[in-house]
């Protein structure tokens, strides 16, 4: 069964950093890409970043391009968002995605066709 579990949210104060990782069971990393969503209350889901398995290539969007990097670790099995200079409207629950076509997750910028998602993990920054 293909799982994926993030870690790392917590309450932050702007300037702030994180690091958010999503672990991988029951598939292997290496063929998939992996997509970071968010959702802030009252809002919809947006595409945040994504990582190509074949060969590194990343995408960003726009409000948090300079400021997120997303990394992957192929031997830990396990993808990561690290977070800098946070914002209060960076402040959302944080979803990794994967899906077998880097493409696909890039294009799909709510999310609406991804079928594998991890639980969620809740970033909130505040003073």
């Amino acid at each position: 069964q293909l799982q994926l579990v993030e870690s790392g949210g917590g309450l932050v104060q702007p300037g702030g950093s994180l690091r958010l990782s999503c672990a991988a069971s029951g598939f292997t990393l290496d063929y998939y890409a992996i997509g970071w969503f968010r959702q802030a209350p009252g809002k919809e889901r947006e595409g945040v970043s994504c990582i190509s398995g074949s060969d590194g290539s990343t995408y960003y969007a726009d409000s948090v391009k300079g400021r997120f990097t997303t990394s992957r670790d192929n031997a830990k099995n396990t993808v990561y968002l690290q977070m800098n200079s946070l914002k209060p409207e960076d402040t959302a629950v944080y979803y990794c995605a994967a899906d077998r076509l880097y493409a696909m997750l890039v294009a799909d910028r709510t999310g609406r066709y991804v079928k594998v998602w991890g639980q969620g993990t809740l970033v909130t920054v505040s003073s």
